[in-house]
């Protein structure tokens, strides 16, 4: 069974100690809180994904691609967002933007 969510959040940039960064939008609130019980019910089947992530199919505009969210205890879960995409839907840090995710 796919679950398709969609959810609108603000793109931030994360810079790592090697001087890479990488681009993320922050999934919480009743996304969150969906794919978080979606993340248990997975984990009770024995299919979760390493480090506890998710496999997801995210759409951003014109673009559909495959991917993993990340579990953060402190902000709900991490959509990495890769160069490509974001100069393909002409999307930079601090915009708003809208994805749907199919779980």
């Amino acid at each position: 069974m796919t679950e398709r969510l969609s959810h609108t959040s603000t793109l931030w940039r994360w810079s790592g100690n090697s001087g890479g960064s990488w681009h993320f939008l922050t999934i919480d609130g009743e996304a969150g809180e969906a794919l978080s019980g979606t993340a248990l019910m997975r984990r009770m089947e024995k299919s979760l994904a390493g480090f506890g992530s998710l496999k997801v199919t995210a759409t951003i505009g014109d673009s559909t691609f495959r991917t993993s969210l990340f579990p953060s205890k402190e902000l709900g879960w991490l959509l990495p967002v890769k160069a490509s995409v974001r100069k393909a839907e002409g999307i930079g840090e601090g915009d708003a933007v809208e994805v749907v995710l199919e779980v």
